[in-house]
């Protein structure tokens, strides 16, 4: 206690040389928090709108379906009966559910065709879970959409469709047999993906079933009230579907490269780390370095009167930690209110890798975002205080006593 009452002194009596070592660990510790709750709202806003424009929370399908169900889906249905027997509406945390029945085909506008990924769905429930689709033109589908569709962006340029255009599509049915359908596009849209808007569109379930010759669906997509509890849901709903033949996944399983993204952000935000502490280390080590060498004749009369080398180390090690400490909380305060306001006004971004649509980020913290920025002002300012506490404490007593005359 006596050497922490001391360190607090010399802190507060070298004003100068603090205030600098405190404002670059204030700087650090608050780049790093408005760094790190930049790169949480991209990593969070790509999971949203990879739930709220495509996979939904949670989905169930037939054994099998997801590894291969794409090439043969009319092997893998749903029976309308199996489907409610899954007793959706009892679990915890349910908003909705829809199920969806998936085919490829052909796109034809009299002149010529384009292949398509279809997907039968159910209007109103779709619309409660597609926030992040973006209509360009014209409206959603609705219940009195018989033969409506929803057409990607990119396929209507293709396509030259516009809302009002008919097109007819040819799809396999369940039994092989080739099936078409004629279809009127009641809107155009735009997602998150240009590569899923240049090859989907969305007909409404009663179509598509039509479509296939087949009352079943493909997958029954479960939308939750907030994304956190998704580990819980699925848990609860694979005890109900282990007798059944299905299986379940959630939706960072089903989108891999949202995996691959955070993969990346995490790499690229731990070396951003890597460099604020280096930097940190190099500013705060000058200026301790130069205070210590300064108060050498201090720490030889500390040692003269009988203090051990140790103590003389331990008391600016101290000292260094007390700077961090206090440089830690003042970067934590200068990037909660960096936070703030950035979040408050937004920051408009250009549209990402393969999508059209720009977005609005905000910076948002979390506890170990925090927490580790904190850690690492903290850290980086006991690090450059060792050698220099490591230096003084070896210097010779009659050496120290020196820089006194």
């Amino acid at each position: 206690m006596q050497l922490l009452r001391l360190a607090a002194r010399n802190v507060i009596r070298n004003t100068r040389r603090s205030v600098l070592s405190l404002a670059a660990i204030a700087a650090g510790v608050s780049g790093l928090m408005v760094s790190g709750g930049f790169v949480n709202d991209l990593i969070f806003q790509l999971g949203e709108a990879v739930i709220h424009s495509q996979s939904g929370h949670i989905q169930v399908a037939r054994g099998g379906y997801f590894a291969s169900g794409s090439r043969s889906p009319g092997r893998y249905l749903i029976a309308p009966e199996d489907a409610a027997r899954l007793d959706l509406e009892a679990l915890p945390n349910m908003e909705g559910s829809m199920r969806r029945l998936g085919f490829s085909g052909l796109v034809g506008n009299g002149r010529s065709s384009y292949p398509v990924i279809g997907e039968g769905i159910e209007p109103g429930a779709e619309a409660k879970l597609g926030t992040y689709l973006v209509l360009v033109e014209g409206r959603a589908l609705g219940a009195r959409d018989r033969y409506g569709a929803l057409v990607g962006h990119g396929v209507a340029r293709a396509m030259g469709l516009k809302v009002g255009s008919l097109f007819s599509i040819v799809a396999p049915t369940v039994d092989e047999a080739m099936n078409t359908l004629e279809l009127e596009v009641v809107g155009t849209f735009q997602s998150f993906s240009k590569d899923y808007d240049d090859r989907v569109i969305k007909i409404p379930l009663g179509a598509a079933q039509e479509l296939l010759d087949t009352k079943g669906a493909n997958v029954v997509v479960l939308l939750l009230d907030e994304t956190r509890n998704t580990s819980t849901a699925a848990g609860h709903l694979a005890e109900k579907v282990g007798g059944l033949g299905l299986e379940v996944r959630t939706w960072d399983r089903l989108n891999d490269f949202y995996g691959k993204a955070v993969a990346l952000y995490d790499r690229q935000f731990g070396v951003l780390r890597l460099i604020v502490l280096l930097m940190v280390v190099l500013a705060v080590a000058g200026a301790i370095n130069m205070g210590v060498l300064e108060r050498a004749g201090e720490f030889g009369t500390m040692r003269a009167l009988g203090n051990r080398s140790g103590d003389v180390m331990r008391l600016v090690m101290i000292e260094g930690t007390l700077l961090g400490v206090a440089g830690a909380v003042l970067g934590l305060m200068v990037g909660c209110a960096a936070a703030w306001v950035l979040s408050e006004t937004g920051i408009p971004m250009p549209p990402p890798p393969n999508s059209n649509l720009e977005y609005v980020s905000r910076i948002r913290l979390s506890t170990g975002v925090i927490v580790g920025s904190a850690t690492i002002g903290v850290v980086a300012t006991v690090i450059a205080s060792f050698l220099p506490a490591l230096r003084v404490s070896r210097l010779p007593i009659v050496e120290a006593l020196r820089q006194l005359v």
